[in-house]
């Protein structure tokens, strides 16, 4: 089994199920002219209302069945099979998508990574459910078998020495061979493969068209064209459009969250992450509202980057109600995951400094949250401020972590000098000047302290910093 095919039969119904919060909707897809419209796609709630598929819309009213309606859009199709075959190209780089509704990837060498068949089936079933997409699996040794045998297979696995019985028992109507050979077939009394196998060669190039041998030589393993392989985007863009307009932020929270987990599927399947992605709102007499979304480092996780967009979103204010809403990220760079301990004593809840700052960045602004930087003053209170870059000297003195708003008077603590004394004398030339002598102290219950006296006296001291 060195290939997988993946079959979406319902494909075109789940990709526009999932833009909506309730996918358990009675939902039909409509298509054909304006006089003769009929059902193109259903979902299964209103499949248990009695429509069906290629049912006159005029028919499925007289049902008198409660359904939401709204016509096919094969843009939504193309978009919902690109993001799958990107995602599936985080598990092959050999990914096919030259077949009808399906995608066939080549997992021989994926075995190594993640598992044998049954282990990379259930992973591969995981995260297309999570992903919303109802789908058929099976593995076969070539990609041709594969999709023969998904058509009306699901969770098969052959291996080369049952390849032939099992194609042998598949019906000619499901075949994959054309309409035409499978009509002269059938009335001939062949209904399944194995007595077309058994006809010689001859006749089947004297009675068909070339495609109809090369199709059956093809689904054997015997010789085959090669296949074109999929390559993913450098690019992420898609896009969710609404059927009112939404005013409320509350109400673009869920077609927010599926934007982010398909970016986070798109990632992952690059092994990359994301630093800046925008979000537009579509206004109809409004221009575009525009959101960008900037990030410190590369980010891939879905939750994170929901949560992000969600902060920025609170405090952005659109002129109108939206009726479309769109992602676009174009710089994606490498992701390094953090380094992280093998036996990591934090609490469950606790998070990295990294999520932690880009929360504050979202919710504060960008302005808000500055790291610390080092400014050329050996004075301590003006030797560091917020600043967007800042070079540390290569021989910095000892100093607190905790630097006190102003010095106190440091008594009753049973000090023993550690270090010192370290003068600092400075600040003549802006009329602010100091003379002092840095000690530092250890206090009874071991804290240090970082005090000072006036220059040549061992006190009092004077309290401006704590050691951590």
């Amino acid at each position: 089994m060195r290939w997988a095919c993946l079959l979406l039969p319902h494909l075109a119904i789940d990709a526009a199920l999932r833009q909506l919060p309730e996918p358990e909707v009675p939902l039909a897809l409509i298509n054909g002219p304006v006089q003769r419209r009929v059902l193109h796609a259903v979902s299964p709630a209103a499949r248990q209302l009695g429509l069906r598929r290629g049912m006159r819309l005029s028919a499925a009213q007289a049902l008198g069945a409660a359904f939401v309606s709204q016509p096919h859009d094969p843009r939504l199709d193309q978009q919902a099979f690109t993001l799958l075959a990107s995602w599936a190209y985080g598990f092959s780089s050999q990914v096919c998508t030259g077949f009808a509704h399906a995608l066939v990837l080549e997992i021989g060498a994926s075995r190594a990574l993640f598992g044998q068949w049954p282990e990379l089936e259930r992973r591969l079933r995981s995260e297309l459910s999570a992903l919303g997409f109802r789908h058929r699996l099976v593995a076969a040794p070539n990609p041709h078998a594969a999709h023969v045998l998904a058509r009306g297979h699901d969770g098969l696995g052959v291996d080369e020495a049952q390849l032939e019985r099992v194609l042998g028992q598949v019906p000619i109507e499901r075949s994959g061979l054309p309409a035409g050979a499978v009509d002269t077939l059938a009335r001939s009394g062949l209904h399944t493969l194995r007595p077309v196998f058994a006809l010689a060669r001859e006749s089947l190039t004297r009675r068909f068209p070339p495609e109809v041998l090369a199709h059956l030589d093809a689904i054997r393993g015997k010789e085959s064209a090669p296949l074109a392989c999929f390559q993913p985007p450098d690019r992420f863009a898609t896009r969710i459009e609404f059927e009112y307009e939404v005013e409320s932020s509350i109400a673009l929270l869920f077609p927010l969250r599926r934007l982010t987990a398909d970016l986070a599927a798109f990632l992952c399947s690059r092994d990359g992450g994301v630093q800046r992605f925008v979000l537009r709102f579509e206004h109809e007499r409004h221009p575009d509202s525009e959101l960008v979304v900037g990030l410190l480092t590369p980010e891939r996780d879905a939750a994170v980057l929901f949560d992000l967009a969600r902060s920025r979103l609170d405090h952005l204010q659109l002129p109108a109600g939206t009726r479309g809403m769109s992602l676009l990220a174009e710089e994606l760079p490498p992701f390094v995951p953090v380094a992280r301990d093998l036996f990591d004593t934090r609490p469950q809840q606790a998070m990295d400094w990294e999520q932690l700052r880009e929360r504050l960045r979202a919710r504060l602004g960008d302005e808000a949250v500055q790291p610390l930087g080092v400014h050329a003053d050996h004075r301590p209170e003006r030797a560091s401020a917020a600043s967007a870059k800042s070079t540390l000297p290569p021989n910095l003195p000892l100093r607190p972590a905790w630097l006190l708003p102003q010095p106190v008077p440091l008594r009753g603590f049973g000090m023993q000098v550690l270090a010192g004394p370290e003068r600092i004398e400075s600040g003549w030339w802006d009329d602010e000047p100091v003379r002092r002598d840095y000690y530092v102290l250890q206090t009874r219950d071991g804290q240090r302290a970082w005090a000072f006296t006036a220059p040549g006296e061992r006190g009092p001291f004077m309290l401006h910093g704590w050691f951590a």
